[in-house]
């Protein structure tokens, strides 16, 4: 096959693999600085967007699953409309791509939510931005934000002026007026599946600015879905974003978030920043599979990346590691630079590692391989009978350490969890176990069963004592009666 038909595979192949999920959608829209975000968190009850006064701080589309009157749907912000229709000069960047984000979620949307701010009234951009919706053949509710007194909610009715019938003032920082605009808008949506949806994996692309994030993110699901940029700090939420991969000759559920980059505290110079940090961490401790993206077009592995890596392995999470922009890597093969890769972040020796371009979309189908691998991985179950035989052929491998004057025993062990793999062990002394011991065990136990990509966590504890027998017990009970 020749390297430009062999190019074509590599684009052309994780379509098959990676499939959009549909959900009906509410999307939220309007002019900047209404209280968009603060209606989206205020519907979900959790902080999930960034608030902020500054304009702009919502760039990409923000989406979270919601179960509200009976109905499943998905909620979408979207960032601000800070320009007329048409209009071209002296367009900002990032209110162009915005548009461009808002344009999509409009598209996608069965509802749509305008916000409008009850202190300001109606706007010039307000009468256009309703007359853009208008033309997308959706059905429109108006939330008139800020509603805070009886005059201001009356001042509402400024808003009818817009033509949409559908009009309910609220107030989102104490949540007013919230339920009935939700009720109104479910009842608008067209009817469709409310079956509650399998459990979805989570996955987290985790990095530091500027290493391909979001290219990565676009690159797997096929279309531009968040915005990027040659400009550190482009994406500002974690944005999770529904789809289907392709596992075990089935598609599952996923959820992919791609998240701000993370840099060392000490130059995070802004509270936006410092949220969307914030964010970042959060959704490692949500994940259940992180896609540690390191840049390997400039000068190697960095000291973020491995306080990176360290923020990973803290959280016990299974990684795959991400070298982005081998187009780019002045004639190095993608052995060296893996090989490199390894070298400098040594506490991830065992996990998984792909040379990509996101950018040209090469080796796209490595990259899923490699996350189909570490699901297979999170979904072993290991049996007791098994477990524990696996354990006792290591311990006699291997003699066990002294713990005080015994040397340690094993009476039987169990898998009590996953996502990630946690091994109870009952000994006859839990405390003392020397750390190369415990290392051992875990890595026999990677062999043993494949776990080579997951997180093996071993608790040590004391065996529980005996019951006392029920006999014993009670004539027990019957001599305290008699001594009375």
């Amino acid at each position: 096959m020749s390297e430009e038909n062999n190019a074509a595979a590599e684009i052309t192949a994780p379509d098959m693999r990676v499939q959009a999920l549909h959900r009906p959608t509410i999307a939220i829209v309007g002019r900047p600085n209404v209280g968009k975000s603060s209606l989206f968190n205020a519907i979900l009850n959790r902080r999930l967007a960034i608030v902020h006064e500054m304009s702009g701080v919502t760039r990409d589309r923000i989406s979270a699953p919601v179960f509200r009157n009976g109905r499943r749907f998905n909620l979408v912000d979207t960032g601000g409309l800070g320009m007329m229709s048409g209009e071209t000069r002296k367009v900002d960047f990032w209110d162009a791509n915005i548009a461009l984000q808002v344009e999509a979620a409009v598209a996608d949307a069965d509802v749509l939510i305008m916000v409008g701010d009850a202190q300001a009234g109606v706007t010039p951009l307000e009468r256009d931005i309703a007359v853009r919706l208008r033309s997308a053949g959706r059905p429109v509710i108006v939330a008139v934000n800020k509603c805070d007194s009886p005059q201001l909610k009356d001042d509402a009715a400024e808003f009818s002026v817009l033509g949409f019938p559908k009009l309910f003032p609220v107030c989102c920082k104490h949540r007013g007026g919230i339920g009935p605009l939700l009720e109104e808008a479910v009842r608008q949506l067209p009817p469709g599946m409310d079956a509650p949806p399998p459990s979805a994996v989570s996955l987290a692309v985790i990095g530091r600015p500027n290493v391909g994030k979001s290219s990565l993110v676009n690159a797997l699901l096929g279309s531009e879905r968040v915005m990027t940029s040659d400009v550190a700090g482009t994406t500002r939420d974690a944005v999770e974003i529904d789809f289907s991969i392709k596992y075990r000759d089935e598609y599952r559920p996923a959820v992919l978030v791609d998240t701000a980059g993370l840099r060392k505290t000490a130059k995070v110079d802004d509270l936006v920043e410092y949220f969307s940090v914030m964010r970042a961490k959060s959704a490692i401790e949500r994940a259940d599979l992180i896609l540690f993206v390191v840049d390997s077009s400039g000068d190697g592995v960095t000291a973020q990346d491995r306080r990176i890596s360290g923020l990973i392995q803290k959280a016990n999470k299974p990684c795959v590691i991400v070298a982005n922009k081998s187009d780019a890597c002045d004639g190095k093969n993608r052995k060296q630079l893996l090989d490199e890769l390894r070298d400098a972040l040594p506490h991830l020796g065992t996990l998984p590692a792909v040379s990509i371009s996101a950018k040209k979309k090469q080796n796209l189908d490595q990259l899923l391989d490699a996350i189909a691998d570490v699901m297979e991985q999170l979904e072993v179950e290991i049996s007791t009978g098994v477990l524990n035989r696996v354990l006792a052929a290591a311990m006699e491998k291997r003699t066990p350490p002294v713990t005080g004057t015994r040397p340690l025993k094993l009476y039987y062990a169990a898998m009590v969890g996953m996502r990630p793999a946690r091994i109870k062990l009952f000994v006859n002394k839990p405390d003392g176990i020397p750390d190369n011991y415990i290392a051992y065990l875990r890595n026999q136990l990677r062999e043993a069963f494949g776990l080579f990509a997951v997180p093996v966590l071993l608790e040590f504890c004391a065996r529980p004592k005996k019951v006392e027998s029920i006999r014993r017990r009670e004539n027990a009970n019957v001599k305290r009666k008699k001594r009375r």
